[in-house]
């Protein structure tokens, strides 16, 4: 059974590897960066765990703009108590997990803290490839993202949620 929990420090190495196998290096975030997401925004991290293991994330900060900036891969804040636009920075599942909705799992879970919350709405990039798959989610491509992370073209995603 597909449990979502907060994350905890003792997550680290897993979601480490995980975010490895999913990412190439030049997106993967850094140990560093799941450390100082994991001490800061607990709040907006979630895992999945299959009978005790770790096989998915989904995690980002909380922001005042609509749409996600590079720096945020680098440097974060804590989440203010409510409003704001919650972000999703990475969600990332094992390989042997993937099509079973476990993405869409952790997503539904992000999104329902975040309504609790009052967020405005949730934001993300993602590649074209994945555009139809957020749709699918109620999603809106909100066109070419300014990111430059890892090197690649991004588009902004958004759902409205009040």
């Amino acid at each position: 059974m597909l449990t979502i929990r907060n994350v905890t420090m003792n997550d680290l190495r897993d979601l480490v590897i995980i975010e490895h196998i999913c990412f190439p290096i030049e997106e993967a975030a850094t140990e560093e960066a799941f450390k100082q997401r994991i001490q800061l925004i607990p709040d907006s991290f979630f895992v999945a765990e299959e009978c005790g293991v770790i096989i998915g994330l989904v995690n980002g900060p909380v922001i005042e703009k609509e749409f996600i900036t590079d720096d945020l891969f680098e440097k974060i804040k804590p989440n203010p108590p409510s409003g704001g636009h919650q972000t999703v920075l990475g969600v990332a599942v094992t390989p042997h997990f993937q099509t079973r909705g476990v993405a869409t799992a952790l997503l539904s879970h992000l999104e329902k803290e975040a309504r609790l919350k009052n967020r405005e709405t949730i934001t993300l990039t993602c590649k074209e490839d994945l555009i139809p798959f957020y749709e699918n989610l109620g999603y809106q491509n909100r066109g070419v993202s300014k990111s430059e992370h890892g090197g690649v073209m991004w588009y902004n995603m958004n759902k409205k949620l009040l």
